[in-house]
């Protein structure tokens, strides 16, 4: 055993911030975000439920049951339907962002706390509180020791999505504080997630939110049974942060220090694009871009080359190799390259889902300008607290000419309306293959599913 331990350990603190909250007071903001977060994934849910790798996870489980998987008429376990949930929303990258982490929340938490309220209390209030506390802390989380856990190989929203959902879930539950504790703790030996998806554009990426989801979920019913959990989980030295952030050190105070008191979930992001997040904002210079040369009867054949600035922490993932993110492999892989991003922006005006095709990352026009796309990093850019874009093109007659977007669409700073969302869930649905009927009986039901009974059922099939 350690041989100093501290008298109040972090769980122990934030399963006592948690406790201490009034499911009823959630502030007018946060209940609005978790309404908005609620019709999101569930509409990421229906537009990837015919994707073949929704259908191997669903053919991968073998344990049925009474909980609802999104868009399917076969019903799994409390686990694997917080799995196969939350796979599918995770799946096409289309999912809410916080910038801070950055982490995606929505795809972890709502399938995770949705599947353990259908089984055990299908109260839609304490889904709705169970999801707040359950984004917060996985927000929080991703804030204490900001890009070393990308750094050191592994998905935020992997490692910090495991104890967010067995939050949210022993919240959902009216898990006592001591159970909590143990919740965290045990969720902490389920937390993985390594992203070697990158070098071939494989599907683990996908798993990754619904892994933590079920992760959390199993560690939170563990600790209602009585299972015991490492209170240290987070700040041990054999914890979590050693174990994927490299480092015991960090701001710990952002996950405990107002908790309850600011809601850091009110300022999630939601995605206007189906792609890495911190590609959005250089395909927003680049359709403008295209826009301004279009005007001067010039296009992609005009331009010699397009030089941009970055965060370093964004390199690793997003730009490098460079000559295997201008060629990416298949579409899941062009999801996570800029210079493809921006090429495809450019070059079609818009970036769409049909946009991450094997084809469609193929194609030789878009590929001809994915090639002469390259970086420079930026010693001042802000992320990850903040996104921006930047593009400096060099055209042929040797002229330049050069866009800049502050920050992303759909974030804190420019966020998506509740139409803008609802209008996504639409066309989410259709893509789905549900027709608008059905598509908006769903996005009406989901608008009062926190208001009283949890019934799923209507999103089966």
């Amino acid at each position: 055993m350690d041989a100093k331990l501290p008298e109040v350990a972090l769980a122990e603190l934030l399963a006592e911030r948690i406790a201490t909250l009034d499911p009823a007071k959630l502030p007018a903001a946060v209940r609005t975000k978790c309404d908005e977060l609620l019709i999101d994934v569930i509409g990421l849910c229906v537009t990837a439920r015919n994707e073949d790798y929704v259908k191997s996870a669903l053919d991968g489980c073998d344990d049925d049951g009474s909980c609802t998987t999104v868009g399917h008429k076969r019903t799994l376990s409390t686990a694997s339907a917080a799995f196969v949930n939350g796979t599918a929303a995770h799946g096409e990258d289309f999912d809410d962002t916080f910038e801070g982490g950055p982490v995606h929340a929505g795809a972890v938490i709502v399938p995770a706390v949705l599947a353990a309220c259908e089984r055990h209390n299908p109260d839609g209030r304490a889904a709705l509180f169970g999801i707040a506390i359950g984004v917060e802390v996985l927000c929080r989380l991703s804030l204490v020791a900001p890009t070393r856990t990308h750094k050191a190989g592994f998905h935020p929203t992997a490692i910090f999505g495991a104890m967010g959902a067995a939050a949210g879930v022993a919240a959902a539950l009216h898990l006592k504080p001591r159970a909590t504790v143990d919740a965290l703790g045990v969720a902490g030996s389920m937390a993985s997630g390594i992203i070697e998806y990158l070098a071939e554009g494989t599907w683990t990426k996908r798993m990754h939110a619904g892994w933590a989801a079920q992760s959390g979920l199993r560690a939170a019913l563990l600790a209602r049974a009585g299972f015991s959990g490492p209170r240290t989980v987070f700040e041990g030295v054999h914890g979590l942060f050693h174990g994927f952030a490299h480092t015991t050190t960090g701001d710990y105070d952002a996950l405990t220090g107002d908790f309850g008191k600011r809601w850091v979930t009110e300022t999630l992001a939601f995605k206007p694009y189906p792609c890495g997040t911190m590609t959005h904002p250089y395909i927003d210079c680049a359709r403008r871009l295209a826009a301004r040369l279009k005007a001067q009867n010039l296009n992609e054949h005009d331009i010699v080359e397009m030089v941009c600035e970055v965060g370093e922490g964004t390199v690793h993932r997003l730009w490098e190799p460079l000559a295997g993110k201008q060629t990416p492999p298949n579409g899941y892989a062009g999801k996570f390259s800029t210079p493809y991003c921006i090429a495809a922006g450019f070059v079609r005006g818009n970036v769409g889902l049909s946009d991450f095709s094997d084809a469609a990352v193929k194609d030789p026009a878009v590929r001809a300008l994915a090639a002469k796309v390259r970086y420079r990093i930026d010693p001042n850019n802000p992320y990850p607290k903040n996104y921006t874009g930047h593009i400096r093109a060099t055209l042929r007659d040797g002229s330049i000419i050069e866009e800049r977007q502050p920050h992303m669409r759909g974030g804190a700073h420019e966020p998506l309306t509740r139409t803008d969302i609802e209008d996504k869930f639409l066309l989410n649905a259709r893509h789905g293959g549900w027709d608008d009927t059905r598509a908006k009986a769903a996005l009406k039901s989901l608008g009062k599913l926190y208001e009283g009974r949890i019934d799923l059922s209507a999103l089966r099939g």
